[in-house]
């Protein structure tokens, strides 16, 4: 009898591949006899040195860049499924494409990044902070509006290295991928989310599978968690509503207390100065559910937004 097989693409960042090795430890403890088989993809966001530190929301693809490469192989069969960072994937998958199975969700807030300052709050004016991320530049100014935001690309590591050479005084960084490399130093801020909302699926790794494939969605079901499903399913929800890309500053966090889902949902104007905000509680217990609540939610965060900030 053959021994079950799975073909699994991912990026070959260092957080990348370390939460590969998340999904197929949880792989191997479902299926001792798995045979598995690791497909590391460069995508274009990888490796784009013509596009030095723009911003996602100024290069052609936006946030597909670091996913573009891995579907093409999904859908042409040369992987079965693919690992992704929740919060890099876009609002909208390409037909045929599901992403149904997420591991537990680890924290899901910001950090401050910072080796002379504890928060950003104490940062001196005109101080320079860098992201990419037009949320995180949004929030920041909405609330410190005499920093300087500029863009920092590049993985975590090398983000921090910009950092320790002097290019900024600051930055924000996910503090789920910090943890999960083991970067726990004194300079690392947690913020909480009255601080900055987070971004639709921080912290969340999920596995993106072709639709109709049965045998792999067999496989990875018991990897799902289901009470980080249904947030990210709420998250990913509101965020369709709000034609949510990284053109947009949107903050959308859904959490559980007992069986009361909490969802707070922010759209912001990149310079920081229109801030919106929309928040509720419901009873969830089902990914129906979860999807109609955020919708309704963002559906009347959406009527308040003037129309400009979306373009």
């Amino acid at each position: 009898m053959d021994m079950p097989s799975l073909k699994i693409g991912t990026r070959g960042s260092p957080l990348a591949l370390k939460q590969t090795e998340m999904v197929e430890a949880a792989l191997r403890a479902a299926h001792p006899d798995l045979a598995i088989e690791r497909i590391v993809i460069r995508t274009s966001g990888d490796w784009r040195p013509q596009d030095g530190e723009k911003r996602l929301s100024e290069m052609e693809g936006g946030k597909g860049l670091f996913v573009r490469e891995i579907e093409s192989a999904l859908l042409e069969g040369r992987i079965d499924c693919a690992v992704h960072s929740t919060k890099d994937m876009p609002s909208f998958l390409p037909d045929g494409l599901v992403l149904d199975y997420m591991l537990e969700r680890a924290s899901p807030f910001d950090a401050f990044v910072c080796r002379k300052y504890a928060s950003f709050m104490e940062l001196p004016p005109n101080a320079v902070v860098g992201t990419t991320s037009l949320r995180r530049q949004a929030f920041v100014l909405s609330k410190r509006p005499d920093l300087k935001v500029v863009p920092l690309r590049g993985n975590v590591q090398t983000r921090i290295a910009k950092l320790d050479e002097g290019q900024v005084d600051a930055t924000f960084l996910a503090l789920a991928g910090l943890q999960r490399l083991n970067i726990r130093e004194d300079f690392i801020h947690p913020l909480a989310a009255i601080d900055m909302i987070p971004a639709c699926g921080q912290g969340t790794v999920s596995i993106e599978t072709r639709e109709g494939d049965d045998a792999t969605r067999a496989l990875l079901s018991p990897l799902h968690d289901a009470e980080t499903g249904l947030c990210t399913f709420a998250e990913r929800a509101a965020l369709q509503i709000l034609d949510g890309s990284c053109h947009t500053p949107i903050g959308s966090f859904a959490r559980f207390d007992g069986d009361m889902m909490q969802f707070d949902l922010a759209v912001a104007s990149g310079d920081g100065k229109k801030f919106f905000t929309e928040s509720a509680r419901q009873a969830v217990s089902n990914r129906e559910g979860a999807e109609h609540f955020a919708r309704d939610i963002a559906t009347r965060l959406k009527s308040r937004v003037p129309a400009d900030i979306f373009a």
